[in-house]
């Protein structure tokens, strides 16, 4: 736009207001190469032309000394005129006691009388006219034309400049209008605009003439910068009040607030509401609170959780997980015999560290991404039991995990099998651990998976028994192979007499199917001795050994290899 009026496509207007012709005419000559001009010989007339034009004036040039009405008079009425008040005014005066006093009633700058200097005139008509179109334009995209408020870009940038001055805490408040797609389409747009604004006035009403501010950010998103106060159900309150006494509603409508309190001045601004609109997002189909406070822990959390997800493509390409194995001994004879083992995975991350599979696993079961690294687990112990075999010509069965998601693969059965045959191996070499929760989710499929797999020759322990409600159920419907000692029964069992007697009644039941029983979680002698007289054929734990690396473990086959 600044473009074209400087190339003269379009001339900006500009009013000159003198009662001497002499003036108006040297002033004419001076503007109109570069501008349309228009006169008026005294303050009525030049209001009678300001009023009655729809075009609008980009300057007026306004003497102060005329008849019928003076400068004076016409600045004041264009000052407090709404349409006249956003065009600039340039005094003209030879009287340089009325600059100062021109310049408080709301006067842009002055020029003085006579007029001998032409390009300064320009200059200054060029500059003041260019301040104000940039005032324009910026007034223009300052607020939200629907509810008053600031827009997203200017409330941020506010916030800024008020937080060089403003030492006080302050909050960060996130608010939405629960499905607000949803009214607009019941209601219409104006309905939905109606509520918009009845929430504004209740949000400008709070923060009064304070050092908060406020914003429509996006839709039915506002944003508020709030001086920090304990208690916000107030505002929510009056603000649901004031949205559901529109007369058109049918049905209440909820508002969610997220509050970030005391907002950290170390961070971004954009940040804060971030953090608040987290909180806000939260509260989605939670029909039981309006309000909620970022915790900035929880946070952190999703953030780590986020990063482990972005990263275990890569870390599974690179082998920055590992698997670990971790030895299962037959205790009933007259010297513990390596029997097989349980392959746990690990996680190696270049930047992070060893992670913890607590914060990894159930990450991924609950995404589904637990199938890529099940996946990448049979693989890998598929090569190990096969390298171990050739290496000391004994096999060490392996137990790997199959998941609940697993389950719903309709490759699963081409998947393990390939794995077989691509390492020499038989399915009673790499055993299959199924967890009972699986059968919760949907025990149609996993009997029916289960039956096929031992149907084809695999041997199916079920991992974890006896810690959820199913596992009773489950041992009427499928046929296993080896019961797995939930290991806080085994932990508590010398302790607590409960857990003794789960103890007990797990082995009770084994014998009835005639399955032996791995005990997981042995840690000391007494546990073991306790273990062995109940008929426990099976340990696993760190009374023997923790998980390790392919490389320590194999220091456990070469003993069973010199004992054997």
């Amino acid at each position: 736009m600044k473009n074209t009026l400087n190339k003269g496509l379009i001339k900006r207007r500009i009013l000159v207001v003198d009662d001497e012709m002499i003036n108006r005419e040297i002033l004419g000559n001076m503007l109109c190469d570069g501008y349309e001009v228009s006169y008026a010989s005294n303050g009525q007339e030049a209001l009678d032309l300001l009023r009655g034009t729809e075009e609008s004036f980009s300057l007026i040039l306004l003497d102060l000394m005329m008849p019928v009405m003076s400068g004076d008079e016409v600045l004041n009425i264009c000052r407090s005129d709404p349409r006249l008040s956003s065009i600039p005014i340039i005094v003209l005066t030879q009287d340089e006691d009325a600059e100062a006093s021109s310049i408080r009633s709301g006067a842009d700058d002055f020029i003085k009388k006579p007029y001998n200097l032409p390009e300064v005139i320009l200059a200054r008509c060029e500059r003041i006219i260019d301040l104000y179109e940039k005032k324009n334009l910026i007034d223009t995209t300052e607020r939200d034309t629907l509810t008053g408020l600031y827009s997203n870009d200017f409330f941020f940038e506010y916030i800024r400049q008020i937080g060089q001055y403003n030492s006080d805490p302050m909050d960060a408040i996130a608010m939405d209008i629960e499905n607000f797609h949803l009214i607009n389409e019941i209601y219409g747009r104006s309905g939905g605009d109606e509520i918009l604004k009845k929430a504004a006035d209740i949000i400008s009403a709070e923060l009064g003439d304070g050092t908060g501010i406020a914003c429509r950010s996006v839709a039915d998103t506002f944003y508020i910068y709030h001086p920090a106060k304990e208690d916000y159900d107030d505002l929510v309150g009056r603000i649901e009040k004031e949205i559901n006494s529109c007369s058109f509603l049918e049905a209440k409508i909820r508002i969610r607030i997220g509050i970030n309190k005391n907002v950290d001045m170390s961070e971004a601004v954009e940040q804060w509401f971030d953090h608040a609109k987290l909180a806000c997002d939260g509260m989605r189909r939670d029909y039981t609170r309006t309000l909620a406070y970022y915790d900035r822990e929880l946070n952190d959390r999703q953030l780590h959780q986020a990063r482990l997800i972005s990263d275990m493509d890569a870390s599974i390409a690179n082998h920055d997980f590992v698997v670990f194995y971790q030895p299962k001994y037959g205790v009933l004879g007259d010297r513990p015999v390596l029997r097989s083992a349980e392959a746990l995975i690990r996680w190696k991350h270049p930047e992070l560290g060893m992670i913890s599979p607590g914060s990894f696993i159930p990450l991924f079961e609950g995404n589904g991404l637990v199938q890529k690294l099940d996946r990448f687990v049979w693989e890998e112990a598929g090569a190990q039991i096969a390298a171990w075999k050739e290496q000391y010509k004994i096999t060490v069965p392996v137990s790997v995990n199959v998941s609940r998601i697993d389950i719903y693969d309709p490759r699963l059965e081409e998947i393990l099998f390939g794995i077989l045959e691509k390492n020499g191996l038989t399915t009673k070499e790499m055993l299959l651990e199924i967890t009972e929760s699986a059968y919760s989710d949907n025990a149609d499929r996993l009997i029916e998976v289960v039956n096929n797999l031992r149907a084809k020759g695999f041997r199916i322990e079920m991992d974890d028994f006896g810690s959820g409600y199913s596992s009773l159920n489950m041992l009427t419907t499928i046929p296993i192979d080896v019961l797995k000692m939930d290991m806080k029964f085994v932990s508590n069992m010398l302790k607590d007499e409960k857990s003794l007697k789960l103890c007990e009644l797990v082995m009770d039941i084994s014998r009835f199917l005639e399955v032996p029983v791995v005990a997981e979680g042995v840690e000391d002698e007494a546990q073991l001795a306790k273990l062995k007289d109940m008929g426990c054929e099976i340990v696993q734990g760190y009374y023997f050994s923790r998980p390790l690396p392919a490389e320590e473990f194999e220091e456990l086959i070469r003993k069973e290899a010199e004992l054997a």
